[in-house]
């Protein structure tokens, strides 16, 4: 019996990792639960769909309730799970706490880390506090899965367990994420975008780690160069009413902005843009974008963090992050090759994502993990 234990279930990266390997087969596995220390948010019914059960804590933001500790306590007794896995820093400390919760032989607990650490600055400070006790109690777990190759150096740098650490990358499936210009053609239509307009397309939720600020100012001064360039943004609290982002674009070129907010029809979205750039700052380790994106044969314009030079390749444009100015130019370099270049670059993106990335290749990889750790149950 595996129990998943993660911070939340709303539209996140790590949310959606996880409903897609019990998608793509682990749901399969056998016993499966799913435990959010939140509420059911954007994937608690999927997954319920998929044939595996979710438990809910309802706990806040701060730290959690005896009546949430004692829910957790009555739901482990009654699972008795033999694996424990963590999802997120909260969801591994969870997991930890869980598993000394068992009666007689402890199950094994394995962690997961889709988040890098270039520094605790950018963190809330509950937050922070977390990450130092994920540090302290790293060594007690039987397995750290980091998403990227970046994250577990970054990491262990900071003094999680060295021993216990691999890396399994998020994974796509391609048999679903596939290019469809028909369908894109649809998508424009319905959103009212001109049929021979370029578009360049940017998905995420508002937060400042996803410098939207930065991609808006580098959007404007490509706009003032190229009269055929309208970018499309999708993503929970990215409008122009954000305080944020307010003030940033000229009257004049809003009308080109196409903001759509928080989408379940994302594939679609991406399938009408002609590229996808990736703005964030900080923060990032695998970030689903681009792997959904180049799965849909989208080329990327994407900055230096986590490990997207790794996930792109050859296959887009690598930028500085947090500059404007070399964002702006990274799209338009991408905007001057041809539309045919372009579209070679997005079939090249999708085959690099067949190769490395491919959803059953990474379910693979969690059952070898599950295995592994069978003696120690």
């Amino acid at each position: 019996m595996i129990l998943h234990i993660i911070t939340g279930l709303s539209a996140g990266g790590a949310e959606r990792v996880l409903y897609n390997v019990l998608a793509g087969g682990l749901a399969e596995q056998g016993d499966v639960a799913v435990l959010s220390l939140r509420d059911e948010g954007t994937y608690g019914q999927p997954i319920r769909d998929l044939g595996v059960p979710v438990y809910t804590l309802g706990i806040q933001r701060g730290l959690p309730s005896l009546s949430a500790i004692a829910h957790l306590r009555r739901l482990v007794l009654r699972l008795r799970p033999d694996v424990i896995q963590g999802w997120m820093y909260h969801g591994n400390l969870a997991a930890s706490v869980a598993a000394r919760m068992t009666p007689g032989s402890r199950p094994a607990v394995a962690w997961s880390v889709h988040h890098s650490l270039y520094s605790l600055a950018g963190e809330k400070p509950l937050t922070r506090q977390v990450i130092r006790v994920n540090r302290w109690a790293s060594a007690g777990v039987d397995a750290i899965i980091y998403c990227s190759r970046l994250s577990r150096e970054q990491h262990e740098t900071f003094g999680f367990a060295a021993e216990r650490g691999q890396v399994i990358p998020n994974g796509f499936d391609t048999e679903r994420l596939t290019p469809d210009a028909e369908r894109g053609r649809v998508m424009r239509e319905v959103l009212g975008i001109p049929r021979e307009a370029i578009v360049i397309g940017h998905v995420a939720r508002f937060h400042p780690m996803k410098d939207h600020a930065s991609f808006l100012r580098a959007a404007v001064e490509v706009m003032r160069q190229r009269p055929d360039v309208v970018c499309l943004l999708a993503g929970r609290g990215v409008n122009l009413e954000n305080p944020a982002l307010a003030g940033i674009l000229p009257p004049e070129l809003e009308q080109r902005f196409y903001f759509v907010g928080e989408r379940k029809d994302v594939p679609d979205l991406m399938r009408a843009m002609d590229l996808l750039c990736l703005s964030s700052a900080w923060g990032e380790a695998f970030p689903n974008v681009l792997g959904e994106a180049m799965a849909l044969g989208v080329p990327c314009v994407a900055t230096d963090v986590g490990d997207c030079r790794d996930i792109v390749g050859e296959t887009g444009i690598i930028v500085p992050p947090a500059d404007s100015k070399a964002l702006s130019d990274g799209l338009l370099a991408m905007l001057n090759r041809t539309a045919d270049e372009r579209a070679a670059l997005g079939r090249a993106a999708r085959a690099r994502i067949e190769m490395h990335y491919a959803l059953p290749s990474v379910v693979a990889q969690y059952r070898e993990l599950y295995e592994r750790l069978r003696p120690s149950l």
